[in-house]
């Protein structure tokens, strides 16, 4: 027998989903699109978190180095350590550790924000003004989480190579420049596609989840916390599926 409220809520969701992408291809024509949240936004999410993702990344980047040339000499490859950090970091690691950062962070305050603008009837009186809350709110939301995974996933790649690089001198004294090079010589057109198809997705979703989530509180502050946890499983599951879509398209499609 089908649930008919979670056929309801699923209706909702991509009902909200088709308004919030409507919205947000007319950015041009669309005055109610707010520059300061968007540039705050970016800033939240982006420009304070890079302490903690450059912890993350340099230690990501560091343990590869360290299992791969441990495993890798064994076997008198240990040149094949920088294939092992392209696919592993690159293609992988960098977008989804940096989402659950994001998520973690931006998520769980975008719906906590907007669940609580509910409560307190805020929602409600931008309508009065005739502005629109999907435009003003999420929207803008949207553009800053989408561009802030962009520039934090480039900043994990760059902090997790030099922390290869860093780590690599345990083993042997090699020069940047070749590090570098067999780096570079191990990186593909797919490589590249996902590092920016991955991080774009990804704050897609995690912007429109965590609004949806937030602004499906009713009257209650207490319904405040239960969309927050909603929003950050349903944000982890969902990026978990597009990671795994995007990583099969990529290698079906994009020439290695």
């Amino acid at each position: 027998m089908r649930n008919p409220h979670g056929k309801k809520s699923l209706w909702d969701f991509f009902s909200f989903l088709g308004a919030t992408l409507s919205d947000a291809i007319q950015i041009r024509g669309n005055r109610h699109i707010s520059p300061m949240v968007l540039m705050r936004q970016i800033l939240f999410t982006g420009y304070e978190a890079l302490p903690l993702i450059s912890f993350i990344a340099l230690g990501i980047g560091g343990l590869v180095i360290l299992q791969g040339y441990t495993l890798l000499s064994n076997f008198g490859q240990g040149n094949l350590v920088h294939m092992i950090l392209v696919t592993v970091v690159i293609n992988e690691l960098s977008a989804m550790i940096t989402a659950l950062v994001v998520i973690a962070r931006s998520g769980t305050a975008i719906s906590t924000e907007l669940g609580n603008m509910v409560v307190h009837r805020e929602i409600d009186l931008l309508r009065s003004f005739g502005m629109s809350p999907i435009s003003y709110l999420i929207v803008s939301r949207v553009y800053g989480v989408m561009a802030a995974m962009l520039i934090l996933t480039a900043y994990f790649n760059i902090i997790a190579v030099l922390g290869g690089w860093l780590f690599s001198q345990l083993f042997s004294a090699i020069e940047f420049r070749a590090f570098f090079n067999d780096f570079f010589n191990q990186m593909r057109l797919s490589s590249i596609v996902v590092t920016i198809v991955k991080p774009l997705v990804f704050g897609l979703v995690i912007a429109v989840v965590s609004s949806y989530e937030g602004m499906s509180v009713k009257r209650s502050s207490t319904e405040v916390p239960q969309r927050t946890i909603k929003a950050v499983v349903n944000s982890i599951v969902l990026i978990v599926i597009a990671d795994f879509i995007i990583t099969w398209l990529t290698w079906v499609l994009v020439p290695r």
